[in-house]
């Protein structure tokens, strides 16, 4: 896929980021939808694309859920009073949404885990997912069910 093609498909569905880790390393029982409270050089870097969501997690703390470790590059058209790239960053949720995840995450040993940042109505959001982790053990069956599945599929087309 060209370089231009990939741009026409991150505009369309408005992705800027998916966190592929999450997917391999934990696996997900429920996920939230959650604004983000941002700077304006933040958000002019996040549709630079700028961002990594690899090392990022969810965090309750006082009736709040905070997002951190996510990384935003600086803007870099920003003067000196550019943001700090892996400041926490305050999630918007509904009150009951928050009592809900902060309850799992305490209780069960789950952890909130971002599976991808995007942008809705030009409002910067992140897919918030409750999630267990998974063992090494747990991620080899993962890869063989996937390759099973691939090789039933090519079987069927031919």
């Amino acid at each position: 896929m060209s370089s231009g093609a990939k741009q026409r498909q991150k505009k369309q569905n408005g992705t800027i980021v998916n966190n592929r880790r999450a997917r391999r390393n934990y696996d997900v029982l429920d996920s939230v939808e959650a604004g983000l409270v941002l700077t304006g050089t933040e958000i002019k870097a996040i549709r630079e694309g700028r961002v990594n969501l690899s090392d990022a997690y969810g965090k309750p703390e006082d009736g709040e859920i905070w997002l951190v470790n996510m990384h935003i590059a600086q803007y870099s058209a920003g003067s000196r009073n550019n943001h700090e790239p892996t400041r926490p960053r305050k999630l918007l949720l509904h009150k009951d949404e928050i009592t809900r995840l902060t309850r799992q995450v305490s209780e069960r040993g789950l952890t909130l885990v971002p599976l991808r940042l995007y942008i809705r109505r030009h409002r910067a959001k992140v897919e918030l997912a409750v999630a267990r982790g998974r063992r090494q053990y747990d991620k080899r069956r993962a890869i063989i069910e996937r390759e099973r599945e691939r090789e039933a599929m090519q079987a069927v087309r031919r």
